[in-house]
């Protein structure tokens, strides 16, 4: 065997775990970081951002979408996409932009039982999940939700509920001032 014939050899790698990533819906670019990924297994990176974007034109834009993709050996790739990632769809149901500072001590919202168990619905028909028991499902959203500071309740009255989301605003506010102080005052040490 030649040498050139073994550097095209080695040149053809089929990556079997792929490349996992949680992307933007119709935000793909060829720029980094997707972009260097991309490169690294060998994908044409154009065609792939022109892909993704196309197949997720049905999501509002900025959503977080996962994705697997797998090279086969002609540089042809797989792209398989899932639904939005489980926060994303529990901070949707609590109505919140994002999860508590201190996750144990700190609630940032509620959900349902209903909600995990419609959010469950939808999850479970990711490949990943297909074979996973719904119940396994729910206990993993209770946890990630324990984890970003939503709390899992039987009933949420509306009202109380609004009340709450107001109170929280603020909350969320000073945090923003003490971390923006925070940052300016490394900022002065630095200079």
């Amino acid at each position: 065997m030649s040498n050139k014939a073994k550097k095209a050899i080695a040149k053809i790698v089929h990556h079997k775990g792929g490349l996992k990533t949680i992307i933007p819906a119709q935000m793909a670019m060829p720029g980094p970081p997707l972009g260097t990924q991309l490169g690294q297994i060998g994908i044409n990176i154009a065609n792939f951002c022109k892909d993704f974007n196309l197949r997720t034109s049905v999501y509002r834009p900025g959503i977080p979408v996962p994705t697997r993709t797998t090279i086969n050996a002609d540089r042809s790739y797989n792209l398989v996409m899932h639904h939005p990632t489980s926060m994303y769809f529990l901070k949707q149901a609590a109505g919140v932009q994002r999860g508590a500072m201190e996750h144990g001590k700190e609630v940032v919202g509620y959900v349902t039982r209903k909600h995990i168990y419609e959010i469950a619905k939808l999850k479970s028909q990711d490949p990943p999940l297909q074979m996973v028991d719904m119940e396994e499902i729910c206990n993993d959203l209770i946890q990630t939700a324990y984890t970003i500071g939503i709390k899992v309740v039987d009933k949420i009255d509306p009202d109380e509920y609004q009340a709450f989301l107001e109170e929280r605003k603020l909350i969320v506010e000073e945090q923003k001032a003490e971390i923006k102080a925070i940052k300016e005052a490394k900022l002065l040490r630095t200079l």
